[in-house]
Parts: C-alpha cells; sequence; structure tokens
C-alpha cells in the first residue's frame, strides 16, 4: 500500500494523525512514518486499514508468489466472496485481496469452475480501477492476455448495459491494451481438458467476441446470472 494512499483516505475522513493511528492500533509517530514512507506498510496493517479507512482493496499489495501454483475453487469462492460477489455471498469469507491478484489467479488455472469463471466479468465491472498496467504486464508473461481480454469484453457488455459510463471507459482502455498483446493460439476459461469434439462444437458456435480473442467458450453477457 502506497504511503499516499492512508494519508488521502485520513484526510478524507478528517482525521488527524492521532486518531487515525488510535484505530489502527499503533502510535502516532509511527503512523507518521508511514505516511511519509519512512515505514512500510504490512499486508496485515494494510488490511486493516481497508476496513477501518472503507478502501477499495484494490490498493491492497498483491502478493506474486499467489499467482503462480493451483488454487482450488473453493480458495477462489471465498475470495470473491470477500470482494462482495453475490453469487458466493452464503460463504463465510475471510480477508480481502487485491482484486486483481484473484483475477489473475483464477485464469492462470487449467481447470477452472464454472461458477468461478462467471464471477470475473463481475469482478472486472465492480473493481474497473485495477492497476491496469500491473495486469496488462502480468497476463503477458502469463499468456494469459486473451483470457483477460474475453473476460474484459464481457465485462464492458455489462457495463452497457447498465449505463456505467466511467465503467466502460477504463474496460475500454484495457481491451485496446490487450489487443495489442493478442496471442494466436486457442485457449479456454478453465476447460482444458475438455474433449476434442467439444472443442470443435465450440469453434463453430462462438460468439465473435469469443473468436475475436481465440476462447472457445459459447458465453454471452446474459449468461452472467449475478452480473
Amino acid at each position: 500500500m502506497a504511503p499516499k494512499v492512508l494519508k488521502l483516505a485520513r484526510k478524507r475522513l478528517g482525521l488527524t494523525q492521532k486518531k487515525a493511528a488510535e484505530l489502527l492500533g499503533l502510535s502516532q509517530p509511527y503512523f507518521s512514518l508511514l505516511e511519509k514512507g519512512k515505514r512500510s506498510v504490512t499486508p496485515k496493517l494494510a488490511q486493516t486499514a481497508v476496513k477501518i479507512f472503507k478502501l477499495s482493496p484494490t490498493v491492497l499489495p498483491v502478493r506474486e508468489d499467489r499467482l503462480n501454483g493451483k488454487v482450488d475453487g473453493q480458495q477462489l469462492a471465498k475470495q470473491l466472496a470477500a470482494l462482495g460477489y453475490p453469487g458466493f455471498a452464503y460463504m463465510r469469507a475471510g480477508w480481502k485481496r487485491n482484486p486483481a491478484e484473484v483475477l489473475l489467479c483464477a485464469l492462470a488455472q487449467n481447470e477452472l469452475e464454472s461458477r468461478v469463471a462467471e464471477a470475473l466479468p463481475w469482478l472486472m465491472l465492480h473493481y474497473p480501477n485495477m492497476d491496469q498496467d500491473f495486469l496488462v504486464r502480468e497476463a503477458h508473461s502469463r499468456l494469459l492476455s486473451n483470457k483477460l481480454g474475453f473476460v474484459v469484453s464481457l465485462a464492458k457488455h455489462l457495463a452497457d448495459r447498465s449505463h456505467n459510463n466511467n465503467a466502460h471507459a477504463e474496460l475500454a482502455q484495457l481491451e485496446q491494451k490487450l489487443t495489442e498483446l493478442k496471442l494466436e493460439r486457442e485457449t479456454t476459461l478453465g476447460q482444458e481438458s475438455m474433449s476434442n469434439a467439444e472443442r470443435e462444437w465450440l469453434k463453430r458456435n462462438r460468439t465473435p467476441e469469443a473468436e475475436y480473442w481465440h476462447v472457445l467458450t459459447d458465453w454471452k453477457p446474459e449468461h452472467l446470472q449475478y452480473a
């Protein structure tokens, strides 16, 4: 979490350094060092600050080590629940994670439950202020540009439908950046084990957006239950 985030949050709430420090369980001198960037904000403190100061989870630090390796659907579902996804509202959610971390981790899975994949356009729509440079860089390095591009395209349709002009503008900008990195290889949204027959059917029946991004899926915006 950047030092300026703490300072802006404190001023937005009209808090003195002393009061803000008390809310976080810190001393005023230590809080002052945090605002000046002379001490690092720990992940645990960042989580507390997001909760206390009602900040967007997009300011949370991203643990890049979490972007690698297999993660089961239950873990991802709990992370999405913590971020407010209605489809998993019945779950007991833990600490919030940066939406960009959750998004990239989900897209990196070779096998992804459809209920989790369905939540990703919602995530983009409700957190359009994710760090675009980070998303593009990490998606490109992990060969996820096409998957992310298709999810952004779905989210952009949802933004149009809900007349969310701000989200649409952010998503359109991200989509353009990803277009420049589009790969020619075919991919799926976490369904790598599908049969050749299924792949051929999807090639013939997918939407123009899915064909453009070389993603084997027949998903459309109207299929997204909670968006």
